[in-house]
């Protein structure tokens, strides 16, 4: 009989790294409270000052079937940028734009799905949120691609610091209302379901 997998939603909080050793001295996975089980790991990952949807699972399979396979999965994000945002500038992020990707070459980012807010999204706030009288604008940004630091190179390249990313979303698995630092667990069937991945397919 084949070993039963685990799997697991995680609302990341700021400044927590997506593993559970490090030789820095960092916030870790394992500082979450909630015991995870042996051989738990993280598929895919939120760098440190990046927060929200993180999925967890014992079985190694799924990364590949979410991130490395042919088929794109669409990945949300709410996104808080320095100084007011211009519709045309929205236009150059939707369309695609030129960033600098690992190894120093360039990259043309694929079209997206980039909305301008018109409010503040109701998210906890962290311990480094941004003065209120400080100019900025959210968006939401919905995107396949998965470069490293895309969003925030992204913003750079239309002259935006990104001040605050949280994914809320992959595919129809949301973030909800899980608190930062929470953990769901779900069966398996549901997590497949809402990834839209198929086990066959690996």
């Amino acid at each position: 009989m084949p070993p039963t997998h685990r799997y697991f939603v995680l609302n990341k909080p700021f400044k927590m790294v997506s593993q559970f050793v490090s030789v820095e001295d960092v916030r870790l996975l394992g500082d979450v409270d909630f015991k995870f089980p042996e051989g738990t790991h993280a598929i895919g990952r939120l760098d440190g000052l990046s927060e929200g949807l993180l999925l967890l699972t014992t079985n190694k399979r799924v990364t590949k079937l979410l991130f490395e396979g042919d088929k794109p999965h669409k990945r949300t994000y709410l996104v808080r940028v320095l100084g007011i945002i211009t519709s045309e500038k929205v236009q150059q992020l939707r369309d695609g734009v030129t960033i600098r990707v690992r190894g120093g070459g360039d990259y043309v980012t694929g079209p997206c799905e980039v909305q301008l807010l018109d409010a503040p999204p109701d998210v906890a706030p962290h311990q480094l949120e941004q003065n209120p009288y400080i100019a900025h604008s959210w968006l939401r940004v919905m995107l396949c691609e998965g470069k490293r630091h895309q969003i925030r190179s992204m913003m750079r390249a239309v002259g935006h610091e990104c001040r605050r990313l949280i994914r809320t979303s992959i595919e129809d698995m949301e973030l909800g209302d899980l608190a930062p630092g929470c953990v769901r667990e779900m069966e398996e069937e549901d997590f497949f379901g809402l990834l839209r991945i198929d086990d066959s397919e690996y």
